[in-house]
């Protein structure tokens, strides 16, 4: 099992409503993401700066790299209105080394 964080932009005054569609996460997308292998998924707020920070345990694919089904293309549109995003509406997602584990 690999861990894998990464970080998104939320653009300002959205982050309400960003925990309010995570918090009605629709079921086929998280049943999507459990079968692609990702688990124990937190996304955490950095309030200052509307930085998102990501970290998932992935069995199989990321969550990143499942923009080619069309649940999560129509996730990202979703949510486009309210993070920094790609031309293809996926979100501006920075990986981030770790530098610390203890497990």
């Amino acid at each position: 099992m690999q861990r894998f964080a990464f970080k998104m932009k939320l653009k300002p005054g959205s982050e309400a409503e960003y925990k309010k569609r995570h918090d009605e996460i629709w079921p086929e997308l998280a049943q999507l993401l459990k079968e692609a292998g990702v688990s124990d998924y937190s996304i955490f707020l950095d309030e200052e700066t509307s930085t998102l920070f990501a970290v998932q345990k992935q069995a199989g694919q990321s969550s990143q790299d499942l923009g080619t089904t069309a649940i999560v293309q129509k996730w990202w549109a979703y949510m486009a209105d309210i993070m920094e995003t790609n031309p293809d509406n996926s979100p501006v997602s920075i990986p981030l080394k770790e530098v610390f584990y203890l497990a």
